[in-house]
């Protein structure tokens, strides 16, 4: 027994031991928080397909800080947030929806990052990390901007809460109430943004929009409470983000479709779950 258990723990401390290992993990406990209290918002008001094209997006912004040879980081929050600036402008004055807008530019935007890339073959290596994620492969660099960009996040969506959740469950109510809607609505279209450029090195630009739903959603199968979904999702995202980056290390698989992976069999779990209380339908409390 006590051979199984040191077996057991020297499988979880082993792979701590190297340096990468370190900023992986928290990279990636970060990121998936980030990702998770978004999410509830997305995955409750229908965001999920603006979380996406801001992914896409960033595509171009990475592209082109490339070929400038400057910060990728910024290149990619500067595409992302203002891609989620776009979408509102052109939503309003084409009088389109959102879902419209956003797949009118974020193929626009991809394009363009397509067309700029694509004479410069010698950056496809670079490319490819922010495309499919490479969190194994992240520097201190990466790791101050990711910790810097998820604290905003977090820390924004705790000091604006209840106006934000004002405004995203009743935004004719908060406008009486001399709330600034549109402003709010802009903050939050910009902190998706910002969540998105700090998850594309750790998940991959295809994989971005998962970690905004999946653990969002399977926390909103558990609990009608806006604020339980957000802490659930949390802790729900932190579990697949440990669990996906100690199979990627010992499978040699890559680590952000493993996190992915595990946080879609955690939402199948719960969904088959023969027990499990459901949410029902409708838009959940925010008490």
């Amino acid at each position: 027994m006590s051979d199984l258990i040191s077996a057991s723990l020297r499988l979880v401390v082993e792979p701590l031991t190297f340096p990468f290992m370190q900023r992986a993990l928290f990279a990636t406990l970060i990121v998936a928080v980030a990702c998770a209290v978004v999410g509830a918002f997305v995955v409750s008001k229908g965001l999920a397909f603006i979380g996406d094209a801001l992914a896409h997006a960033s595509f171009a912004g990475i592209a082109l800080a490339l070929l400038l040879r400057r910060s990728i980081s910024f290149g990619a929050a500067a595409a992302a947030v203002a891609m989620s600036l776009a979408i509102t402008l052109v939503s309003r004055r084409g009088r389109v929806s959102a879902d419209t807008a956003s797949g009118v530019l974020f193929a626009g935007a991809f394009s363009l990052g397509i067309v700029l890339i694509s004479p410069a073959r010698n950056y496809t290596v670079d490319l490819f990390a922010y495309v499919f994620g490479n969190v194994l492969g992240i520097g201190n660099e990466d790791l101050v901007v990711i910790a810097g960009a998820g604290l905003v996040v977090i820390l924004a969506i705790v000091l604006l809460y209840r106006e934000l959740v004002f405004v995203a469950f009743d935004p004719v109510m908060a406008e009486a109430e001399g709330i600034p809607v549109d402003l709010l609505r802009y903050v939050l279209l910009g902190l998706i943004g910002l969540t998105v450029m700090a998850a594309v090195k750790a998940l991959g630009i295809v994989l971005v929009v998962a970690m905004l739903v999946t653990p969002a959603a399977t926390a909103g199968m558990l609990t009608h409470r806006f604020q339980g979904i957000m802490l659930l999702g949390a802790a729900l995202a932190a579990v697949a983000a440990v669990v996906g980056l100690y199979v990627a290390f010992y499978a040699n698989v890559a680590s952000g479709a493993s996190t992915v992976l595990v946080s879609t069999l955690m939402f199948l779990a719960v969904l088959l779950a023969p027990a499990r209380r459901s949410a029902g339908s409708g838009l959940p409390s925010v008490r």
